[in-house]
C-alpha cells in the first residue's frame, strides 16, 4: 500500500460523518454540472457533489468562499465528500431529498444527524 493511502487511512480514522470542517472553495470546474472542490487544510481535499448544491448554479459558493462544511461521506478514495452547513449553499429540497433517498450516504447522514 502506498504512503498516500496509509496517510488517508490514518486521517479518515480520526474523522467522523457529520463532523464540521472549515474550508475554502478552490475550484468550480463546471457550475451547475459537477460540484465544487474544497481545500480543508488537510492532506486530502474535499468535494461537494452537484446533488447537494442548489439547483441554480448562481447560488453555488464561488472560488475563494470560506465556509463550514459537514463530512457527508468517506470511502477508500482519498477525498472527503462534503455538505455545506450554510443553507444558502444547499439544494432547496434537501430535507425531502434525504428522506426519500435510499442511498447508503443518505442513510448514514440520517444516523449521524
Amino acid at each position: 500500500m502506498s504512503s498516500v493511502h496509509e496517510s488517508w487511512d490514518d486521517l479518515r480514522s480520526r474523522l467522523r460523518l457529520g463532523q464540521r470542517l472549515t474550508g475554502t472553495v478552490v475550484r468550480v470546474p463546471r457550475p451547475g454540472a459537477i460540484g465544487v472542490f474544497v481545500d480543508l487544510g488537510l492532506s486530502v481535499g474535499g468535494f461537494v457533489d452537484v446533488l447537494l448544491l442548489p439547483f441554480d448554479a448562481a447560488r453555488w459558493p464561488v472560488d475563494g468562499t470560506v465556509t463550514e462544511f459537514e463530512i457527508w461521506w468517506m470511502d477508500e478514495r482519498p477525498q472527503i465528500r462534503l455538505k455545506p452547513v450554510d443553507p444558502a449553499y444547499v439544494r432547496e429540497d434537501f430535507d425531502g431529498w434525504v428522506a426519500e433517498e435510499n442511498s447508503t450516504a443518505a442513510e448514514r447522514w440520517r444516523q449521524s444527524a
